[in-house]
């Protein structure tokens, strides 16, 4: 699955990652052994995102659940198997995009930390987009919305994992898939507001947020309108 992603993922953002090592866990409990992170992600993650946080990457490595056990993680609800089937793919993008990103790949420690928590909605979004989840993600979506709060616009990071992807599909869907690969590649200094006020030119910020609302509302009930080409 890695090998025939790869052509098509780094089409779009062509850093080279060199040599990665694939490290399968046949439970969640190894995996959070392995990647003390992973329970820490499930916390800050909403319950109706939290089953499709199911690896994790980091520099030389990509840690994830076997192919079974995603199986077994999967609800019934339709494209929860086939979201949790994507993961592999979804972590390289992951891994992908963020040496690909030149303001993130040059920060190191507590900076790197900093930024990736802050640009969690873009770095998850246009992973999970770019990898095909997001077009799965319309029940997960539409059990979001039923719970909690109202989601903040762009997406917290509990919302990240899930919801990020559909600010990028809109904006795939609007100015181009080209217009994604732009925004995931660098970290606007004027922080995120400023870079969607950037990617979606020629309207104001609230009205983006009023059309990313109507475009939650839609894939709630239906399915989404692009995917990665």
């Amino acid at each position: 699955l890695l090998e025939s992603s790869r052509p098509q993922l780094t089409g779009f953002f062509p850093a080279d990652l060199g040599e990665l090592t694939v490290v399968l866990h046949r439970s969640a409990t190894s995996l959070a052994l392995a990647r003390p992170t992973v329970p820490v992600a499930w916390a800050l993650t909403a319950p109706a995102a939290r089953r499709y946080v199911a690896g994790w990457t980091s520099s030389q490595e990509l840690h994830m659940l076997t192919p079974a056990a995603l199986e077994q993680r999967a609800s019934n609800v339709p494209g929860s198997r086939e979201m949790l089937a994507l993961t592999p793919v979804a972590l390289y993008a992951r891994r992908l995009i963020g040496a690909s990103n030149r303001d993130l790949a040059g920060r190191r420690g507590p900076l790197r930390w900093s930024a990736q928590l802050r640009w969690a909605w873009m770095l998850e979004g246009a992973a999970r987009w770019f990898s095909g989840q997001t077009e799965h993600a319309r029940p997960a979506i539409a059990r979001r919305l039923r719970e909690g709060s109202q989601p903040s616009f762009p997406p917290a990071m509990k919302d990240a994992a899930l919801l990020g992807g559909t600010l990028v599909d809109l904006l795939a869907a609007e100015e181009g898939e080209q217009a994604a690969v732009d925004l995931a590649s660098q970290l606007d200094p004027g922080g995120p507001s400023t870079a969607l006020r950037k990617a979606f030119p020629g309207r104001s910020l609230a009205h983006t947020e009023g059309a990313w609302r109507t475009h939650l509302s839609r894939l709630a009930s239906g399915r989404l309108s692009s995917r990665p080409g």
